[in-house]
């Protein structure tokens, strides 16, 4: 019998190809010195609580005291979340995870105080204050985006309860992230050489894009054989994460979670609702696409798991890591020299943890502070898609990086919903830098596939765990359990109607949603594919040639939390209370569709 592949454990990976933390913390002593700093400091906290009334003077102490101990504290959520995240069966790694995350939430017990007492500030007095005190100015949109939202700050003594609850209301979330990402075994299955391999989140990736149909039939039988095993547990976490979505949103007096999720971010709900309804409307150019691969692949039945080979085949195109930092860098130069110089030391200072191993935490993201490098985990593999990955995640990146050295640090960080923007931008960038790199038309036919498959994936695939993410929401509000038979059999419907009569939507489809992370991430999905047609609108404008076209683009990365999300972006050039950037999108969608068509009959 073949040696089985299995993962490396994290001393087996080369230094070269993990992230270098040393510059956060160089030892545990360091970050144990910080933790014990932090503590006191937010120990200290309460003391300041009844002072804001004392005048404008008074409010900038405790805006400075407070903040002076947020950061600190996010240093230490980071440093422990990434030691973390690179080994989740660490058992050091666990309880540091644990430590920080339960000094997180006595810090929001000790300044669950401060948003209530604000708002019982006159308005009209902050407008003085805000005037007359200079020191004060520098947090003027700070202290806005508190009282735009008054009606929904409780009192001092509620909202301090609420904050002390925070371990246990995450409980849920927190459950399943161990179950997916450590505790779950999964099955040994054969690879595209024939051999054994262990199954995985990042090999499963890997292998449902086979060009082997029994190869990617087994993985996706065999992954979901696992999920469905423990369906009602998920179906248990996922429930009270939504329960615990609802019981905020209700006790803040919002009229349900959706709309608590988007005042955070000062979002009007009809951007969400103008997405599905525009989605829909366009779903018979995924029913198009979907008819189009299963013609090309030649299948008598097109199944769910088909959905992710390549229609041209074997992938022309394929790269190592080193490769893929140098076409990363050629497709961006279109941003300039300075982005490229950051991209860059990116790669120069090991800002990146680039392999899979054992218990290492799956999928790819960004991650940072205002005091710390934006780091970026990948579970890297030889192909395009960990190449458009890089790219995405560099995107993140920079986005933080541009943020925290134009702006202080209370504007230091940006909203979810213009943060998937930056990324998909570069992604797109990619796409067009391929397309005119290659005129082959076997790699044209893959790069369009590519992002066909991009779009499916990102504007429709995630509109489509929207609606089903503002379903299960508004079934519990309404007193439905969401059992696992529930949950699957609504799942079952959404993805019949998304993908249409050209695909069987076989029956472990309908457990996809117990094994989606972003469902326990509180109305996220959504922004996934607004900041896909947004960033088609982007990526045309800095390709155009035109230099303040790109740098209104950099002066949004440079933005950070100085405006509202919609705000920002409308100073970039895309104005999203409006449905013309999806209707751009959808046209680019269908203007690739019809180029892939044509080059499908030639070849």
């Amino acid at each position: 019998m073949a040696d089985i592949k299995q993962l490396p454990t994290r001393d087996q990976v080369n230094p070269k190809l993990t992230w270098d933390l040393t510059p956060i913390y160089q030892d545990g002593q360091a970050f144990n010195q910080d933790f014990d700093e932090v503590t006191k400091q937010i120990n200290a906290l309460p003391q300041l609580e009844g002072t804001l009334s004392h005048g404008a003077k008074e409010l900038v102490k405790v805006i400075e005291a407070i903040m002076n101990t947020i950061r600190p504290a996010e240093k230490l959520y980071v440093y422990a979340s990434l030691k973390h995240d690179q080994d989740t069966s660490d058992a050091d790694n666990q309880a540091l995870s644990g430590r920080t995350q339960s000094l997180l939430t006595k810090l929001e017990s000790h300044i669950a105080w401060f948003e209530p007492e604000l708002l019982a500030v006159d308005p009209a007095t902050l407008d003085q204050w805000l005037k007359t005190e200079t020191t004060l100015k520098p947090y003027e949109h700070y202290l806005r985006t508190i009282t735009d939202n008054r009606e929904h700050v409780l009192t001092p003594a509620a909202e301090k309860l609420l904050a002390q609850a925070g371990d246990a209301l995450s409980a849920s979330s927190n459950t399943f992230g161990v179950l997916n990402d450590a505790d779950l075994e999964f099955p040994v299955v054969e690879d595209d050489d024939g051999g054994t391999v262990q199954l995985s989140q990042g090999v499963y990736d890997q292998l449902i894009q086979s060009t082997k149909p029994e190869v990617r039939k087994m993985a996706f039988k065999q992954l979901y054989a696992v999920y469905h095993q423990f369906r009602h547990t998920l179906a248990a976490t996922l429930s009270g994460n939504v329960k615990t979505h609802n019981f905020e949103a209700s006790v803040h007096h919002y009229r349900d979670a959706r709309q608590a999720a988007m005042s955070a971010n000062h979002i009007p709900e009809s951007v969400f609702d103008s997405l599905v309804t525009s989605v829909n409307d366009h779903l018979p150019l995924l029913h198009r696409y979907v008819a189009l691969r299963k013609q090309i692949l030649n299948l008598s039945d097109l199944h769910m798991y088909d959905l992710y080979t390549p229609i041209t085949g074997e992938p022309q195109l394929s790269y190592t890591f080193e490769e893929a930092k140098a076409e990363a860098l050629k497709a961006l130069a279109v941003l300039g020299p300075d982005y490229l110089s950051h991209v860059q030391e990116a790669f120069d200072s090991r800002w990146i943890d680039v392999v899979e191993n054992k218990g290492k935490r799956s999928g790819a993201y960004s991650s940072g502070m205002y005091d710390t490098a934006p780091y970026i985990l990948l579970n890297w593999q030889d192909n395009l898609e960990s190449l458009f990955t890089l790219v995405h995640e560099m995107g993140h990146s920079m986005h933080s990086y541009y943020t925290t050295h134009n702006q202080p640090y209370q504007y230091g960080d940006y909203s979810i919903f213009v943060a998937e923007i930056a990324s998909t931008t570069n992604e797109t960038l990619l796409t067009d830098y391929l397309l005119k790199k290659y005129p082959d038309k076997q790699v044209q036919a893959f790069v369009l596939n590519h992002y066909l498959d991009g779009f499916k994936g990102t504007v429709f695939r995630q509109t489509q765990f929207a609606e089903f993410e503002h379903y299960i929401h508004e079934q519990d509000a309404a007193g439905q359990p969401l059992t696992a038979e529930f949950l699957s059999q609504y799942y079952l419907a959404l993805n019949q109607k998304y993908y249409g009569k050209a695909v069987i939507s076989d029956p472990e489809i309908a457990d996809e949603w117990s094994r989606i992370p972003h469902f326990y991430y509180n109305y996220y999905v959504y922004q996934y594919a607004t900041g896909f047609a947004a960033a088609n609108t982007l990526a045309q404008r800095v390709t155009s040639g035109d230099t303040a076209k790109r740098d209104a683009y950099l002066n949004y990365l440079k933005a950070g939390s100085s405006d509202y999300p919609i705000n920002v972006m409308q100073q970039a050039g895309v104005d999203m209370t409006q449905t013309g950037y999806l209707d751009q999108a959808f046209a680019e969608f269908e203007k690739r569709l019809n180029q892939f068509e044509a080059l499908a009959k030639t070849m």
